[in-house]
Protein backbone atom coordinates (compact mmCIF):
# COMPACT_ATOMS: atom_id res chain seq x y z
CA UNK A 1 0.00 0.00 0.00
CA UNK A 2 2.71 2.42 0.86
CA UNK A 3 4.33 1.62 -2.59
CA UNK A 4 1.34 2.82 -4.40
CA UNK A 5 1.19 6.15 -2.62
CA UNK A 6 4.35 6.38 -2.79
CA UNK A 7 3.81 6.27 -6.93
CA UNK A 8 1.18 8.45 -6.80
CA UNK A 9 2.91 11.14 -4.82
CA UNK A 10 3.15 14.38 -6.72
CA UNK A 11 6.14 16.02 -7.85
CA UNK A 12 7.04 19.89 -7.64
CA UNK A 13 10.04 21.69 -9.08
CA UNK A 14 11.40 24.76 -10.53
CA UNK A 15 12.90 25.10 -14.00
CA UNK A 16 15.02 27.50 -15.71
CA UNK A 17 14.84 27.77 -19.53
CA UNK A 18 18.08 29.33 -21.20
CA UNK A 19 19.70 29.70 -24.75
CA UNK A 20 20.97 32.41 -26.98
CA UNK A 21 18.00 34.87 -28.67
CA UNK A 22 15.50 33.53 -30.72
CA UNK A 23 16.39 29.99 -30.11
CA UNK A 24 12.69 29.30 -29.14
CA UNK A 25 11.85 29.23 -25.52
CA UNK A 26 8.50 31.80 -25.24
CA UNK A 27 7.26 29.85 -28.13
CA UNK A 28 8.26 26.50 -26.07
CA UNK A 29 6.87 27.70 -23.11
CA UNK A 30 3.30 29.13 -24.48
CA UNK A 31 2.73 25.92 -26.55
CA UNK A 32 3.68 23.41 -23.84
CA UNK A 33 1.03 26.07 -20.72
CA UNK A 34 -1.53 25.63 -23.80
CA UNK A 35 -2.10 29.79 -23.71
CA UNK A 36 0.42 33.31 -24.30
CA UNK A 37 2.26 34.00 -21.35
CA UNK A 38 5.29 35.44 -23.22
CA UNK A 39 4.86 37.47 -26.37
CA UNK A 40 7.16 36.07 -29.92
CA UNK A 41 8.71 37.19 -32.81
CA UNK A 42 11.48 36.20 -34.82
CA UNK A 43 13.68 39.32 -33.53
CA UNK A 44 15.69 39.82 -31.29
CA UNK A 45 15.21 41.09 -27.74
CA UNK A 46 11.58 40.25 -27.81
CA UNK A 47 11.77 38.78 -24.16
CA UNK A 48 13.36 41.52 -22.05
CA UNK A 49 12.48 40.31 -18.73
CA UNK A 50 12.15 36.69 -17.09
CA UNK A 51 8.56 35.14 -17.44
CA UNK A 52 7.53 32.50 -14.71
CA UNK A 53 4.76 30.29 -15.59
CA UNK A 54 3.51 26.53 -14.13
CA UNK A 55 2.92 23.42 -16.04
CA UNK A 56 0.31 21.01 -14.26
CA UNK A 57 -0.82 17.44 -14.56
CA UNK A 58 -1.46 14.48 -12.71
CA UNK A 59 2.11 14.11 -12.10
CA UNK A 60 2.35 17.54 -9.96
CA UNK A 61 4.04 21.28 -10.76
CA UNK A 62 6.41 22.37 -12.92
CA UNK A 63 7.25 25.89 -12.65
CA UNK A 64 9.47 27.66 -15.97
CA UNK A 65 11.28 30.83 -15.62
CA UNK A 66 12.10 31.74 -19.23
CA UNK A 67 14.70 33.85 -19.21
CA UNK A 68 16.00 36.51 -22.32
CA UNK A 69 18.37 35.60 -24.42
CA UNK A 70 21.83 35.92 -23.76
CA UNK A 71 23.62 38.78 -26.12
CA UNK A 72 27.52 37.47 -27.03
CA UNK A 73 27.99 41.43 -27.13
CA UNK A 74 25.61 43.57 -25.19
CA UNK A 75 26.93 46.90 -26.43
CA UNK A 76 23.81 49.02 -25.60
CA UNK A 77 22.59 49.95 -22.59
CA UNK A 78 18.91 47.45 -22.96
CA UNK A 79 21.15 44.50 -23.89
CA UNK A 80 23.38 45.28 -21.13
CA UNK A 81 20.16 45.13 -18.71
CA UNK A 82 18.68 42.40 -20.55
CA UNK A 83 21.68 40.29 -19.78
CA UNK A 84 21.85 41.46 -16.33
CA UNK A 85 18.29 40.45 -16.12
CA UNK A 86 19.20 36.82 -17.40
CA UNK A 87 22.36 36.53 -15.09
CA UNK A 88 20.35 36.88 -11.78
CA UNK A 89 18.47 33.94 -12.52
CA UNK A 90 21.80 31.91 -12.82
CA UNK A 91 22.12 32.60 -9.09
CA UNK A 92 18.76 31.53 -7.84
CA UNK A 93 18.08 28.05 -6.80
CA UNK A 94 16.71 25.86 -9.17
CA UNK A 95 15.33 22.04 -9.44
CA UNK A 96 16.54 21.92 -13.16
CA UNK A 97 18.05 23.64 -16.41
CA UNK A 98 16.75 23.39 -20.09
CA UNK A 99 19.85 24.40 -22.32
CA UNK A 100 18.23 24.91 -25.65
CA UNK A 101 19.28 25.47 -28.48
CA UNK A 102 18.39 26.10 -32.38
CA UNK A 103 20.42 23.52 -35.03
CA UNK A 104 19.80 26.34 -37.60
CA UNK A 105 21.89 28.56 -37.07
CA UNK A 106 26.14 28.17 -36.56
CA UNK A 107 27.67 27.98 -33.13
CA UNK A 108 29.46 31.05 -32.41
CA UNK A 109 30.88 33.19 -29.73
CA UNK A 110 27.00 34.38 -28.01
CA UNK A 111 25.98 30.35 -27.98
CA UNK A 112 29.46 29.19 -26.27
CA UNK A 113 28.96 32.36 -23.91
CA UNK A 114 25.78 30.74 -22.43
CA UNK A 115 27.39 27.54 -22.60
CA UNK A 116 29.65 28.36 -19.83
CA UNK A 117 26.86 29.77 -18.17
CA UNK A 118 25.33 26.78 -17.72
CA UNK A 119 28.06 24.06 -16.96
CA UNK A 120 28.29 27.06 -13.74
CA UNK A 121 24.67 25.73 -12.80
CA UNK A 122 24.61 23.02 -10.32
CA UNK A 123 20.87 21.59 -11.25
CA UNK A 124 20.22 18.74 -13.29
CA UNK A 125 20.71 19.62 -17.16
CA UNK A 126 18.99 19.28 -20.08
CA UNK A 127 19.82 19.86 -23.54
CA UNK A 128 17.27 20.46 -25.77
CA UNK A 129 17.43 21.04 -30.06
CA UNK A 130 14.51 23.05 -31.00
CA UNK A 131 12.99 23.54 -34.54
CA UNK A 132 13.38 20.13 -35.58
CA UNK A 133 10.72 20.66 -37.93
CA UNK A 134 13.28 23.06 -39.80
CA UNK A 135 15.07 20.78 -42.19
CA UNK A 136 16.80 23.01 -45.35
CA UNK A 137 19.55 24.59 -43.04
CA UNK A 138 21.03 22.70 -39.97
CA UNK A 139 24.61 22.78 -38.31
CA UNK A 140 23.55 20.22 -35.72
CA UNK A 141 26.82 18.61 -36.56
CA UNK A 142 28.55 21.42 -34.70
CA UNK A 143 26.28 20.61 -31.64
CA UNK A 144 27.09 17.07 -31.75
CA UNK A 145 29.46 17.34 -28.84
CA UNK A 146 27.26 18.61 -26.53
CA UNK A 147 25.41 14.83 -26.24
CA UNK A 148 28.33 13.45 -24.44
CA UNK A 149 28.46 16.66 -21.75
CA UNK A 150 24.96 16.39 -21.76
CA UNK A 151 23.13 12.78 -21.38
CA UNK A 152 19.43 14.45 -21.14
CA UNK A 153 19.09 15.43 -24.67
CA UNK A 154 15.82 15.73 -26.26
CA UNK A 155 15.01 17.07 -29.72
CA UNK A 156 11.83 18.91 -30.11
CA UNK A 157 9.92 21.50 -32.53
CA UNK A 158 8.24 24.01 -30.04
CA UNK A 159 6.45 25.87 -32.81
CA UNK A 160 4.38 22.38 -33.90
CA UNK A 161 4.41 21.43 -30.29
CA UNK A 162 5.94 17.69 -30.86
CA UNK A 163 8.30 15.81 -28.82
CA UNK A 164 7.34 17.78 -25.65
CA UNK A 165 6.52 14.31 -23.48
CA UNK A 166 9.52 12.80 -23.10
CA UNK A 167 11.35 15.99 -21.90
CA UNK A 168 8.63 16.83 -19.73
CA UNK A 169 8.67 13.40 -18.52
CA UNK A 170 12.19 13.59 -17.43
CA UNK A 171 12.20 16.91 -15.39
CA UNK A 172 9.61 15.15 -13.56
CA UNK A 173 11.51 12.47 -12.60
CA UNK A 174 14.43 15.24 -11.11
CA UNK A 175 12.25 17.72 -9.46
CA UNK A 176 11.37 16.53 -5.69
CA UNK A 177 8.43 15.43 -3.75
CA UNK A 178 5.74 18.11 -3.29
CA UNK A 179 5.71 19.34 0.04
CA UNK A 180 3.15 21.24 1.98
CA UNK A 181 2.82 24.71 2.04
CA UNK A 182 3.99 25.50 5.29
CA UNK A 183 7.24 23.27 5.14
CA UNK A 184 8.26 25.15 1.45
CA UNK A 185 7.56 28.20 2.36
CA UNK A 186 10.61 29.71 0.97
CA UNK A 187 10.40 27.90 -2.58
CA UNK A 188 8.68 30.41 -5.29
CA UNK A 189 5.14 29.27 -6.50
CA UNK A 190 4.40 31.07 -9.20
CA UNK A 191 0.46 30.78 -10.40
CA UNK A 192 0.17 32.26 -14.38
CA UNK A 193 -3.61 31.52 -15.72
CA UNK A 194 -4.98 33.55 -18.77
CA UNK A 195 -7.09 35.85 -16.40
CA UNK A 196 -4.65 36.42 -14.82
CA UNK A 197 -2.77 37.46 -17.67
CA UNK A 198 -5.15 39.96 -19.12
CA UNK A 199 -5.66 41.72 -15.75
CA UNK A 200 -1.71 42.79 -15.91
CA UNK A 201 -0.78 46.05 -16.82
CA UNK A 202 2.36 44.45 -17.90
CA UNK A 203 0.93 41.75 -19.78
CA UNK A 204 -0.81 44.46 -21.63
CA UNK A 205 1.71 46.36 -22.34
CA UNK A 206 3.91 43.50 -23.85
CA UNK A 207 0.91 42.54 -26.27
CA UNK A 208 0.87 46.11 -27.97
CA UNK A 209 5.02 46.14 -27.85
CA UNK A 210 4.32 42.89 -29.61
CA UNK A 211 2.89 44.12 -32.53
CA UNK A 212 5.15 46.63 -32.82
CA UNK A 213 7.96 43.95 -33.41
CA UNK A 214 6.12 42.07 -35.73
CA UNK A 215 4.73 45.29 -37.84
CA UNK A 216 7.58 47.46 -37.66
CA UNK A 217 11.09 47.86 -39.55
CA UNK A 218 13.71 45.89 -37.96
CA UNK A 219 15.27 49.49 -36.36
CA UNK A 220 12.32 50.89 -34.99
CA UNK A 221 10.96 48.07 -32.13
CA UNK A 222 14.27 48.48 -30.53
CA UNK A 223 13.36 52.24 -29.90
CA UNK A 224 10.29 51.52 -27.81
CA UNK A 225 8.40 50.38 -24.54
CA UNK A 226 4.42 50.45 -24.05
CA UNK A 227 3.41 51.95 -20.82
CA UNK A 228 0.14 50.65 -19.69
CA UNK A 229 -1.45 54.21 -17.62
CA UNK A 230 -5.04 52.65 -17.24
CA UNK A 231 -7.37 49.96 -17.15
CA UNK A 232 -10.94 50.63 -15.91
CA UNK A 233 -14.01 48.83 -16.16
CA UNK A 234 -17.07 51.07 -17.88
CA UNK A 235 -20.76 50.80 -18.29
CA UNK A 236 -21.96 48.06 -20.59
CA UNK A 237 -19.39 45.37 -20.49
CA UNK A 238 -16.97 48.10 -22.20
CA UNK A 239 -12.92 47.99 -21.20
CA UNK A 240 -11.17 51.29 -21.33
CA UNK A 241 -7.27 50.89 -21.79
CA UNK A 242 -4.94 53.73 -22.17
CA UNK A 243 -1.20 53.34 -23.16
CA UNK A 244 1.53 54.93 -24.81
CA UNK A 245 4.24 53.78 -27.15
CA UNK A 246 7.55 55.42 -25.67
CA UNK A 247 10.69 55.87 -28.67
CA UNK A 248 13.98 57.70 -28.53
CA UNK A 249 13.50 59.68 -31.52
CA UNK A 250 11.30 61.74 -32.97
CA UNK A 251 11.97 60.26 -36.47
CA UNK A 252 10.91 56.70 -35.09
CA UNK A 253 7.43 58.86 -33.45
CA UNK A 254 6.48 59.35 -37.14
CA UNK A 255 7.17 55.41 -38.62
CA UNK A 256 4.75 54.41 -35.69
CA UNK A 257 2.00 57.15 -36.37
CA UNK A 258 2.46 56.73 -39.90
CA UNK A 259 0.71 58.44 -42.94
CA UNK A 260 -2.79 60.00 -41.41
CA UNK A 261 -2.33 57.62 -38.66
CA UNK A 262 -2.67 54.32 -39.92
CA UNK A 263 0.23 52.68 -38.90
CA UNK A 264 -0.44 53.99 -34.99
CA UNK A 265 -4.55 52.83 -35.78
CA UNK A 266 -3.59 49.36 -37.00
CA UNK A 267 -1.14 48.33 -34.03
CA UNK A 268 -3.90 49.36 -32.07
CA UNK A 269 -6.43 47.31 -33.86
CA UNK A 270 -4.44 44.44 -33.61
CA UNK A 271 -3.54 44.26 -30.20
CA UNK A 272 -7.21 45.26 -29.19
CA UNK A 273 -8.28 42.09 -31.31
CA UNK A 274 -5.88 39.73 -29.29
CA UNK A 275 -7.03 41.55 -25.72
CA UNK A 276 -10.84 40.50 -26.87
CA UNK A 277 -10.02 37.46 -27.45
CA UNK A 278 -8.43 36.65 -24.20
CA UNK A 279 -10.64 38.41 -22.22
CA UNK A 280 -14.08 38.10 -24.35
CA UNK A 281 -14.98 41.73 -23.39
CA UNK A 282 -15.28 44.31 -25.31
CA UNK A 283 -12.26 46.60 -25.07
CA UNK A 284 -11.54 50.41 -26.17
CA UNK A 285 -7.78 50.75 -26.50
CA UNK A 286 -6.71 54.06 -26.34
CA UNK A 287 -2.84 54.21 -27.73
CA UNK A 288 -0.70 57.29 -28.69
CA UNK A 289 2.89 57.89 -29.10
CA UNK A 290 5.48 60.15 -26.90
CA UNK A 291 8.69 60.63 -27.60
CA UNK A 292 11.52 60.09 -24.64
CA UNK A 293 15.06 59.66 -24.85
CA UNK A 294 15.71 57.98 -21.80
CA UNK A 295 12.67 55.40 -21.21
CA UNK A 296 14.99 52.95 -21.20
CA UNK A 297 16.31 53.97 -17.88
CA UNK A 298 13.13 55.12 -16.25
CA UNK A 299 10.74 52.18 -17.52
CA UNK A 300 13.58 49.48 -17.80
Amino acid sequence: MAEKQLARAKKEGTVLLIGRPNVGKSTFINNLIGTKVSITSPKPQTTRFPIMATYEDDRGSLHFIDTPGIFGKAEDFLSKRINEKTMKQLDKEVDAVIYMIDHTRRRDFEESKVLGLVRKVLAPKFLVINKIDLTEKTYAAQYRFLEDEFPNAFAISALQRKHFEPLIEALFQVVPEEVSAKKDSARPRYQLAPQQNYDSFTFLAELIREKIFLHTGREVPYTTTVVVDEVTDRSEGLTFIKARILTTHDRYKKMLIGKGGEKIKDLGRLARKEIELGTNKKIFLELTVETDPHWQETFY
